[in-house]
């Protein structure tokens, strides 16, 4: 479970102006259409063709947890995709991105300076250029440690630099014991 990953994707999600499908069946139905057939969604999701067959005629009505959560997953990976391309380009261009995070955080510094790491819950509004490191490395694959990395020099950057008014000599922040994560766009 990545949990950048996964708090990018539902910063984007909000920006939907449609739910998505919430029965088994319309989300098998939309899959089959995304995917141009019952076979591709079988492989995809880990079933049998005639399973998924059954789901689009509604025959079976709720599928087991597992199945449940694979669904929903992939339906809203694919849902609204010219909304979900819109918000990713307002928050690199102009908007920016939030992040909410409650975490031990520390830093490397010069001797004479503490360097303690403590938990620290920060609200901390990031501009458009992390915002656009950030989609961008999501969607080339990155690690859940290199999206910490770009969020953790954001936080460098805009928090405890203040945009270089202060701690000019701060090195690195480390950013561990991750109790709460969110993204807002």
């Amino acid at each position: 479970m990545s949990l950048f990953g996964d708090g990018l994707e539902k910063a984007v999600q909000k920006a939907f102006t449609r739910p998505a499908p919430k029965s088994a069946g319309a989300q098998m139905r939309y899959l089959v259409k995304q995917l141009g057939g019952t076979k591709a969604v079988a492989q995809m999701l880990r079933v049998s063709q005639r399973t998924v067959e059954r789901y689009v005629k509604d025959q079976i009505k709720r599928p087991r947890a597992d199945l449940a959560a694979r669904l929903e997953r992939e339906v809203k990976k694919r849902w609204q995709p010219q909304i979900r391309a819109k918000a990713r380009a307002k928050a690199a261009s102009t908007g920016g991105i939030v992040i909410d995070t409650r975490a031990r955080m520390g830093y490397t510094a010069p001797i004479g300076s503490t360097d303690q790491d403590r938990i620290r819950h920060l609200t901390v509004a990031l501009p458009p250029v992390y915002a656009a490191r950030l989609f961008d490395a999501q969607e080339q694959g990155a690690s859940d440690d290199e999206l910490q990395q770009i969020a953790a020099e954001a936080l460098r950057e805009v928090y405890f630099q203040d945009g270089g008014r202060r701690a000019g000599s701060l090195e690195e922040v480390r950013f561990t014991d991750i109790e709460h994560l969110e993204f807002d766009l």
